[in-house]
């Protein structure tokens, strides 16, 4: 997929899936273990859900490629995998797209941030982003999706690695509070603008809380860039059970609902993160559509 194409798909309201880690989840993964080799040996778990996707209206599924990266890849001692691990992923989606559906490959944050005392340094960020991004773009993803991202600088890492080893979108989403706050400094506006001046062709916020705390957020990004908006928020807020587990409130009627209200305050590139299922992709496609 070319930049431009991107463009003119995110002028008609572009349809992106919904959740894939709480869902996992729900079909049996346990906590802690390395979620990649966990999907690759439950193929047809993934496969399942991503084509519950496409059929409830996905126009873009997200590769199960979320923590690829070599840092997090090596918590679990599997970096030497890191090419086979990707490739596999990117496999699993690209047997499901075709026909107006396309494969974003997924990265996130390392979990560390880019500071001044050089723990972890902007040149660290876009070596990891930069071999991540060669393989999936050798994988045959057609777009990026940075999401999840907790910190501006690195995220700017992701644009400029995605930038020099390929020419497809990238779209880029943090996570922030309902006032538009990100959690290691500085808030989704400024993001937003600085992300558009480095390159991004998309820029937004997933995750996070519903879609129903996030129009005055979505609404001063639109005000602030010229390129698509993203909104993929989760299916409100959770509340823990006595089992430890997320539970969400949100209903798919009521979800499609709030993020028809953010689409006429801006967004055009939707979907939902945490909590959210086919349903609500198919409600939110329906409402919409």
């Amino acid at each position: 997929m070319t930049k431009e194409e991107f463009r003119k798909l995110a002028e008609q309201t572009l349809i992106l899936d919904g959740a894939t880690g709480s869902n996992l989840m729900a079909s049996g993964m346990p906590r802690g273990i390395c979620t990649e080799t966990w999907v690759i040996d439950h193929k047809d778990i993934i496969q399942d859900l991503q084509r519950a996707y496409i059929k409830a209206g996905s126009q873009v599924i997200y590769a199960p490629t979320f923590g690829g990266n070599r840092l997090n890849l090596e918590k679990h001692g599997l970096a030497d995998r890191i090419k086979e691990i990707n490739r596999t992923l990117v496999s699993y989606s690209k047997e499901l797209a075709g026909n107006g559906v396309y494969v974003a490959g997924d990265i996130t944050t390392s979990g560390s941030f880019i500071t001044a005392d050089g723990d972890y340094t902007y040149a660290e960020a876009f070596d990891m982003y930069q071999e991540q991004i060669r393989i999936l773009a050798d994988a045959g993803i057609d777009l990026i999706a940075a999401e999840t991202m907790i910190n501006i600088e690195e995220t700017l890492a992701a644009v400029d690695a995605a930038a020099s080893v390929c020419d497809l979108p990238i779209m880029c989403t943090m996570t922030v509070e309902a006032d538009g706050s990100i959690f290691s400094g500085g808030n989704a506006i400024e993001a937003a603008v600085s992300l558009e001046a480095a390159g991004a062709d998309a820029v937004g916020i997933n995750c996070s809380v519903g879609p129903d705390q996030l129009v005055s957020v979505v609404r001063n990004i639109r005000e602030n860039v010229s390129i698509p908006v993203i909104a993929k928020p989760n299916a409100g807020m959770p509340v823990i059970d006595d089992s430890g587990n997320a539970v969400y409130s949100m209903h798919a009627g009521d979800f499609a609902r709030h993020m028809k209200v953010l689409i006429k305050n801006g967004a055009s590139v939707v979907g939902g993160c945490c909590g959210t299922t086919p349903a609500f992709i198919k409600a939110l496609h329906d409402i919409i559509r």
